[in-house]
């Protein structure tokens, strides 16, 4: 394995008496102005739940519709939001703005840390609104299936935020897999050189700094910071600054390292390329005993997926914390931060977010490309697009491509979840997605779910 420099690109470059999914009315396209412009009575009333951070990117991307509601629970981060936004209502907890204005609400967007998404997107969705949240979709796999479960009875448009599949390099890859220009495709390696670790640093009492797996000391809450809301669903926990803005990534109760941070990222384009769903076993190591409370400074996951209509079965294996796959020196490049090679019968190629290389370049070097065969569009633009359809064919990811709807999205964060469920238990893990449960393991059985703190249930 090689180690090499860090990249510079981050996490810019979620059923009980649910209410129908028509106790809200949203005006078609087709009933626009003559003009062909949107009219403000098109416009969709959406609630914003955290508005710092990537939630302000969020907000941005959909500024175009009515920005009714900002919910955060800082307000220091939340600044910005506030400012561009000032007539819009202002909440700290997501669960009174929705029982207070839901009659006003169409949309929520929800770009908080991992542990608060699946939370507020469910309650959203119970009440009929079409839900946008950023990835991964939720915390743990139990809460990612009632989520995706919720969306397919409901038929809300739903959508996982995920960079890459808005833009063209991932159409293209796509296109170029689907025909047939490497061949078959039986393993693909994903690798990024960031991690998390060695994060969280605990400020010991002598003063110096340490990585470890022991929680911090309290700090005082800042008074522009409501903890309790911050903790949401999660176990109780003194405020540290370790946490929050940032490094909650690096904790179990809150993250799930850089595969939970950027897994859905990378893992999107061969999902989408070859079709995956839900893989058959998941199996992880790291360089850290199981059984800790923060995240490894670096992962490698496997994956196994079976035979999928002509294509045959696949190994995906992710890589971080500077560990890199095995592969030619022209292919495993020092220059990219994250890459994507999918080894075909016929070649390879070598993706990131925005670019991509086909290997050997020389039997490549006059490739004509196939014909476009996928609709461009923003997956901002797609979900709006989706809310405001009358077609619920066009909510799902297989009626609209450019969504990661959550029909989509479920099962590629279920299978980020194995990868580092795999890891905390310290077993390879047989699959089983019907029942949502492993069918060899019982320690892992317990970590699908958790029982979330009181008032902040499913």
């Amino acid at each position: 394995m090689k180690k090499n420099v860090r990249s510079r690109i981050t996490r810019r470059g979620f059923l009980g008496a649910a209410t129908s999914a028509t106790a809200f009315t949203i005006v078609p396209r087709h009933v626009l102005a003559a003009s062909g412009e949107t009219t403000s009575s098109d416009k969709l009333n959406i609630a914003c739940i955290g508005v710092g951070g990537m939630g302000f990117n969020t907000l941005r991307a959909v500024m175009r519709e009515n920005i009714s509601f900002l919910c955060d629970v800082d307000e220091k981060r939340a600044a910005n939001a506030y400012d561009m936004f000032p007539k819009a209502k202002r909440y700290s907890d997501y669960r009174r703005m929705l029982d207070t204005e839901h009659k006003s609400i169409d949309a929520v967007a929800v770009t908080t840390p991992n542990h608060t998404h699946i939370p507020a997107c469910v309650m959203a969705m119970k009440m009929g609104k079409h839900a946008f949240v950023e990835k991964p979709m939720g915390h743990n796999i139990h809460e990612v299936r009632v989520a995706t479960d919720l969306a397919k009875e409901s038929g809300l448009a739903t959508q996982m935020g995920s960079a890459g599949h808005g833009g063209d390099n991932y159409h293209r890859v796509v296109e170029l897999i689907r025909a047939g220009t490497i061949g078959e495709v039986k393993e693909v390696h994903i690798w990024q050189d960031n991690t998390w670790e060695p994060l969280p640093r605990v400020v010991a009492p002598d003063g110096n700094l340490r990585a470890g797996d022991q929680r911090p000391q309290a700090q005082p809450v800042p008074k522009n910071m409501q903890w309790n809301l911050w903790l949401g669903p999660a176990p109780v926990r003194p405020y540290h600054s370790t946490y929050h803005p940032r490094h909650w990534r690096g904790w179990w109760d809150f993250g799930g390292g850089m595969l939970g941070d950027m897994g859905c990222h990378l893992l999107d384009l061969p999902f989408w390329a070859l079709d995956l769903k839900y893989p058959l076993t998941a199996e992880a190591e790291g360089t850290r005993p199981v059984g800790l409370e923060v995240t490894p400074p670096w992962l490698v996951s496997r994956w196994t997926f079976g035979a999928r209509g002509d294509m045959p079965p696949v190994e995906l294996t992710w890589y971080d914390g500077n560990k890199r796959p095995d592969l030619p020196v022209e292919v495993n490049s020092p220059e990219w931060g994250e890459g994507i090679v999918f080894v075909g019968t016929e070649g390879m190629i070598l993706s990131t977010f925005n670019k991509h290389e086909l290997h050997p370049k020389k039997k490549f070097a006059d490739l004509k490309y196939p014909a476009q065969t996928l609709t461009r569009r923003g997956y901002h633009g797609a979900w709006i697009e989706a809310c405001k359809s009358d077609d619920p064919g066009k909510r799902t990811f297989e009626g609209n491509p450019a969504l990661c709807s959550f029909d989509y999205g479920g099962p590629l964060t279920e299978t980020v979840l194995l990868g580092t469920l795999a890891y905390r238990v310290g077993q390879k893990l047989e699959w089983d997605p019907v029942n949502v449960r492993t069918t060899n393991s019982p320690e892992a059985n317990l970590l699908i779910g958790r029982e979330n703190r009181a008032g902040w249930e499913l």
